[in-house]
């Protein structure tokens, strides 16, 4: 039997748009200041889960919503744990600052899609979705039970899937959406570090702060300064001097009470791909270190500014590692916090097989200063990987190069999908080679045209699997 899958999407491409633009129109970043015991990571991941979990209730699918942290649309029957799995997530990154739009008010221009969350991962999330649509529609014959199970904070500790995994049975095999295509049959170890320092004393440097998110490189930082401790004409002619030595970053200083506030605008970037961003945080503090710093504010700044401004690979701190198939580990500081009462760092490393949790926090703590400490901050997930012959990896791989013509390998990536989840599973789409990733940064988008190709990839691929 052969099946147009292409033109079965182009039938159901309005109504795709329509519940796209509807989902990524809904503001679901983790918000557990606002946490209840009906919405235990906040108003907007529950929003985001129940609307998708609505669509599937209307096209008459079976659903599971599980207490509002995760949920499950089946299709086809068989046992839970011999299913094809697939697994994406309703929330997003905060908007963050950059935007040429309201990131929760989606735009179609050019043909993009432009919204929080269309490109990460509510359009694949969707696409996968609607791919199980179709085969159901068609009525088409299956071996197999397919569970597109929904997370509501990938973007942070994972705690709606592996309270899934707690409550339910979790496939084996399957794909998460949330990539690149042809496939993503590695992903690199993901740990971030809190980096602490010693109280500061009272000097010119009253705040430093940037950051949002620790899978987020920070586009913009700030620091307060007490004009006590220096003249202003001072600051301002080396903080123009240093502008004009670095030319991709732009800034301003402002005074007000004897306070100056001085900003540096960077470019942000997914923490994978940190040579992609502009970390506008390791800019400015390599600005206030050449001020004149009492000595427990130089320990922090000069730290920032000589061991983490531009070293990518985390050569400073001796954890550098390079593995054949996953590559090099890559590292970038990610938030920062310093007032009267704290001083600190949060890392975000990537790393590929060769290193542990325990061997990165030795490392680290080897490099560090005196009275300066590093631990692991949240959850340390490991190297996961696929090997490109397998026979999971050749059926998805297969369907992409049928539909596109481009026989691109698989490969190994620095991000963290819920692929890994699985014991047997992998990243699959939706971002094509030599696309521009636009993933957790400003006027993220997605092509409508690559995103409805995308689904009849997923159609095709997901009955390869089944049928």
């Amino acid at each position: 039997m052969s099946i147009d899958w292409e033109k079965e999407v182009a039938h159901r491409s309005d109504e795709l748009i329509n519940d796209l633009t509807e989902l990524v129109s809904i503001d679901s970043q983790r918000d557990i200041e606002h946490k209840t015991s009906d919405y235990p990571l906040g108003p907007g991941p529950v929003e985001a889960l129940q609307t998708f979990l609505h669509f599937a209730d209307r096209d008459g699918f079976e659903t599971k919503n599980v207490d509002n942290l995760a949920g499950r649309i089946e299709l086809g029957e068989g046992e839970d744990k011999d299913a094809i799995g697939i697994l994406a997530h309703v929330d997003v990154v905060p908007g963050g600052p950059g935007w040429n739009t309201d990131p929760f008010d989606p735009v179609i221009k050019d043909g993009n899609l432009y919204a929080r969350g269309a490109a990460d991962d509510k359009g694949p999330g969707l696409a996968s979705y609607y791919a199980l649509k179709i085969i159901k529609e068609l009525k088409l014959p299956t071996t197999k039970k397919v569970q597109l199970i929904l997370g509501t904070d990938e973007e942070s500790e994972w705690v709606g899937m592996n309270h899934y995994m707690e409550k339910e049975t979790m496939p084996e095999t399957g794909f998460s959406p949330d990539a690149e295509f042809p496939a993503i049959n590695g992903e690199k170890g993901i740990v971030s570090f809190m980096i602490n320092f010693p109280t500061p004393e009272a000097g010119l440097v009253k705040t430093f702060n940037a950051g949002i998110r620790p899978n987020m490189v920070p586009q913009n930082a700030e620091a307060e300064l007490d004009l006590n401790f220096e003249n202003i004409e001072a600051i301002k002619t080396a903080f123009n001097q240093f502008l004009n030595d670095n030319k991709d970053i732009k800034g301003n200083i402002s005074t007000k009470n004897g306070t100056a506030t001085v900003t540096v605008t960077g470019k942000g970037a997914h923490a994978m791909e940190p040579f992609n961003g502009i970390n506008a945080a390791t800019y400015l503090a390599t600005f206030l270190n050449e001020l004149e710093l009492n000595d427990s504010q130089k320990l922090y700044f000069s730290f920032i500014a000589n061991n983490l401004h531009l070293d990518f690979a985390g050569s400073k701190l001796g954890i550098q590692n390079t593995d054949d198939v996953m590559g090099e580990l890559t590292m970038t500081p990610d938030i920062f916090v310093f007032n009267d009462s704290e001083a600190n760092v949060l890392l975000n490393i990537r790393y590929p097989k060769g290193d542990t949790g325990e061997t990165l926090t030795e490392k680290i703590n080897a490099a560090l200063p005196d009275g300066v400490t590093a631990s692991i901050d949240g959850h340390n997930q490991l190297p996961h990987f696929v090997a490109a012959d397998d026979p999971l990896v050749q059926a998805l791989v297969g369907a992409y190069h049928d539909h596109t013509g481009d026989n691109t390998e698989p490969f190994t990536v620095g991000g963290g999908t819920y692929g890994r989840i699985l014991k047997h599973g992998i990243a699959f789409g939706a971002m094509y080679p030599g696309d521009e990733n636009v993933m957790h940064q400003p006027n993220e988008y997605i092509n409508i045209d690559k995103l409805l190709k995308a689904t009849a990839i997923y159609a095709d691929a997901i009955y390869r699997l089944i049928k």
